[in-house]
């Protein structure tokens, strides 16, 4: 028998620095004055900002639904902005 369940594709964090640096720019149009007021937005610490902005940490599964609900942007909008291609 070769039938197989589907498996869910484990999450991927959001590595790709120029689309996590978008997205953050995408959040702070939103309100943040900056990223430490972004930081306490997201319940975040100051440093975790400056790592993603800098290419040093990937925004997790966490992260993201914290933005989600804080923002009230979609999970998919914001996978889609973060995993967007540097423009040629």
């Amino acid at each position: 028998d070769m039938t197989q369940t589907t498996a869910i594709t484990p999450y991927r964090s959001l590595d790709n620095a120029h689309g996590n640096n978008e997205l953050l720019d995408m959040l702070l149009a939103k309100g943040p004055k900056n990223d430490a007021a972004l930081a306490r937005a997201l319940e975040v610490a100051p440093p975790v900002i400056s790592k993603i902005r800098h290419g040093r940490l990937p925004i997790g599964a966490s992260l993201l639904i914290r933005m989600h609900e804080v923002f009230d942007v979609s999970i998919r909008e914001l996978k889609r902005i973060a995993r967007a291609e540097v423009p040629a």
